[in-house]
């Protein structure tokens, strides 16, 4: 067990062992059981940018484990093409098309109004839209694109189906973040600006891969926060990274990482697989919330400092602003924003 342990430890520390199809590879004969068939029977879930990639593998997933799977996408067509297919390859599998755009908060609104008109409860959520964008693009309300699809869009949501997830009686929400959320300082580390122009990626040359590991730590101290702040509920919340997965967007935005890595990358099941696990088995979890490959990880690295409480609710405040919902206390608690 001490073995396993060190040896895990060091995988994780190594980054392009442990996050490759190598780490997942090894840790598959340690890490904890498979969720056991038909886990997911009478349950429903909610994936979010499941028209590709690792959402289509979560979403078909799920339908593996006889969820109810409410796959979400933006583009109609994507996913009415996404839907099928996992009907085709799931015998019996019941799959509900919805189209959302998750950076239009406005849209997330509506849809999330009329879901609830639809349903009685909902027993998973996964956070996994995501945007990349090139250069600087703004949403219909104004906010930088990577900040509303990765940050605001997901928080709005979770507040949004709150009703829905305590009917459960017994959820969870899981925010898709990334290994490369570890290159960036942490919002409440103190060394983050908090304005509201610097979190929109107004000041300085628009780098679309810096923004995406910013908005990617985000997830992970307000996923964090969520945790703390719905633990008297039964419903967990937490954040994880896929390792490093083949994807379209890894080969648009990263083509000679995609060249120098491709053979060890992940597939899209392999990544998916956490987000599953966790869902499906909702094990406990500690402070930090942040899992990968089945275990909980650090949230920063030996010589990254620590996060700041005062700075955690500053950059909370900001989301609360910004989205319109309840916000937190210093201790916590939720109190209606102004």
């Amino acid at each position: 067990m001490r073995f396993t342990r060190v040896l895990d430890g060091a995988l994780d520390r190594s980054v392009a062992l442990g996050y490759t199809k190598i780490g997942s590879r090894l840790r598959r004969t340690w890490w904890p059981p498979d969720p056991r068939p038909n886990a997911m029977a009478g349950k429903r879930v909610l994936v979010t940018g499941a028209t590709g990639g690792i959402g289509e593998a979560i979403a078909r997933s799920f339908a593996e484990l006889d969820a109810t799977v409410h796959l979400l996408g933006r583009n109609a067509d994507k996913v009415r093409r996404a839907a099928g297919e996992i009907r085709r390859a799931v015998p019996g599998a019941v799959v509900i098309d919805e189209v959302c755009d998750v950076s239009d908060l406005d849209a997330v609104r509506a849809w999330c109004d009329d879901l609830d008109a639809r349903i009685d409860e909902l027993h998973g959520v996964v956070h996994n839209a995501g945007a990349m964008p090139k250069h600087r693009v703004e949403t219909p309300q104004g906010h930088e694109t990577q900040l509303a699809c990765h940050v605001l869009g997901p928080h709005l949501m979770t507040e949004r189906l709150l009703p829905l997830l305590r009917d459960a009686e017994g959820a969870s929400v899981v925010f898709m973040s990334s290994g490369g959320m570890y290159t960036t300082p942490s919002p409440a580390s103190g060394r983050y600006p908090q304005s509201a122009d610097d979190m929109e990626s107004k000041s300085g040359d628009y780098n679309g891969v810096r923004v995406y590991a910013r908005t990617k730590r985000m997830q992970v101290v307000l996923a964090d926060a969520w945790a703390s702040r719905l633990s008297g509920d039964d419903i967990r919340v937490e954040s994880m990274h896929p390792g490093w997965v083949e994807t379209p967007g890894v080969a648009d935005a990263l083509p000679v990482f995609r060249v120098v890595t491709r053979p060890l990358l992940r597939d899209t099941a392999d990544g998916a697989d956490t987000a599953v696990w966790l869902v499906a088995t909702r094990p406990e979890s500690a402070p930090g919330h942040f899992w990968h490959d089945r275990a909980q990880r650090p949230t920063t690295f030996g010589w990254q400092r620590s996060e700041d409480r005062q700075e955690v609710v500053r950059f909370l405040d900001a989301v609360s602003s910004m989205t319109g919902t309840m916000r937190f206390n210093a201790n916590w608690q939720e109190t209606q924003h102004d």
